[in-house]
């Protein structure tokens, strides 16, 4: 499931950064909400692949807070990022005429930095407080369960949900393999 979720993220990422005619908000957005979910899921994931081979579940208390700074960020920016989204389809969907005035390169690109902003502001007291003080009253497998379901299983379909059924991501990555074949047999 990790090598799926890198491996379906990439794609997008490669898809909409060698095609010019994907270089539009909705396409700048899926790219962000790739590359956070790269991150997301690499913050938890290979330590916990380690751990079920070693069988051993320690973790030094700064690898801990460590991993759950980099989960929260990515976590949160995860959530605004899609929030964002959601934004860039209501504007394309009930302001068509004006989508290209409203949704501009440099408003995408504030979007997205007030994302990262919005993390630290508002989830790092919150999660902090809801980690440390549910650990005590849930049962340890529900909240495997769920960090699996969060951490895993919604970054790997994330590309299958936004990008990888859109006919132009598929048209750009098969331009851009065609492309790397045909420079490799000249090669």
């Amino acid at each position: 499931m990790y090598l799926i979720t890198v491996l379906g993220n990439l794609l997008i990422i490669l898809a909409v950064g060698s095609d010019s005619h994907l270089h539009t908000p909705m396409y700048f957005f899926l790219f962000n909400l790739s590359l956070v979910d790269i991150w997301l899921t690499s913050t938890t994931v290979p330590k916990m692949l380690v751990n079920i081979q070693t069988k051993n579940k320690v973790i030094t208390y700064e690898g801990c807070i460590t991993q759950m700074y980099f989960f929260v960020l990515f976590a949160g920016l995860d959530n605004f990022i899609l929030t964002v989204m959601a934004y860039d389809r209501y504007v394309a969907i009930c302001h068509p005429l004006h989508y290209t005035v409203i949704m501009n390169p440099r408003l995408c690109r504030l979007l997205v930095l007030i994302c990262w902003i919005m993390t630290v502001f508002l989830f790092y007291g919150t999660i902090l407080g809801v980690y440390l003080s549910s650990a005590a009253t849930q049962s340890s497998h529900s909240v495997a369960t769920a960090s699996v379901m969060y951490t895993v299983v919604t970054p790997m379909l994330n590309p299958f949900i936004y990008s990888l059924r859109n006919k132009d991501i598929k048209q750009a990555l098969k331009t851009f393999f065609m492309k790397e074949t045909t420079t490799d047999q000249l090669s």
